[in-house]
């Protein structure tokens, strides 16, 4: 197989084999294995109580430094699937760092965003909706869409 460079856009009918290095854009789709570190070059802070864009959760990692516990409700499902491009299938991880606030944040969800039968069933763990502050404020929770408008969202660490 023959090494070649490119310096526009690339496209595959039969994938790509090999390392991946550099920056990527736009939407990655298909199976992806290997190692290393996913750094989101965009977050967005959300300080008070309030519903957050589909922008802000299509960053991937939203902080809260608040000194009040804080409610942040997430976007419908039409919102969300159009800022994320969702189809039935899609897995998106949301990270929340509560690290720097002084009080607890809590995720609600909105229109079209339902709790995961995991959720429901163990309240305690995939459930848990709430993210103390300090140390141990942060959590990820995985939205899996069952079309392009709505999600089930499950807390997985």
């Amino acid at each position: 197989m023959a090494t070649t460079t490119f310096s526009g856009p690339v496209v595959s009918d039969n994938g790509f084999v090999g390392a991946l290095t550099g920056n990527v854009t736009g939407n990655v789709t298909g199976n992806i294995a290997g190692s290393g570190t996913i750094t989101h070059a965009t977050t967005a802070a959300i300080n008070a109580t309030a519903t957050a864009t589909a922008a802000e959760v299509a960053t991937g990692y939203i902080t809260s430094t608040s000194a009040a516990a804080t409610t942040i409700t997430l976007p419908t499902g039409t919102l969300l699937g159009a800022a994320l491009g969702a189809t039935q299938g899609t897995v998106f991880d949301l990270y929340i760092d509560n690290t720097a606030g002084a009080n607890t944040v809590t995720i609600a969800v909105a229109t079209n965003g339902v709790l995961s039968t995991a959720a429901v069933d163990s309240s305690a763990s995939f459930g848990d909706l709430t993210v103390a502050s300090g140390a141990t404020g942060l959590a990820r929770f995985t939205l899996m869409f069952s079309s392009a408008t709505a999600y089930a969202f499950t807390r997985t660490a």
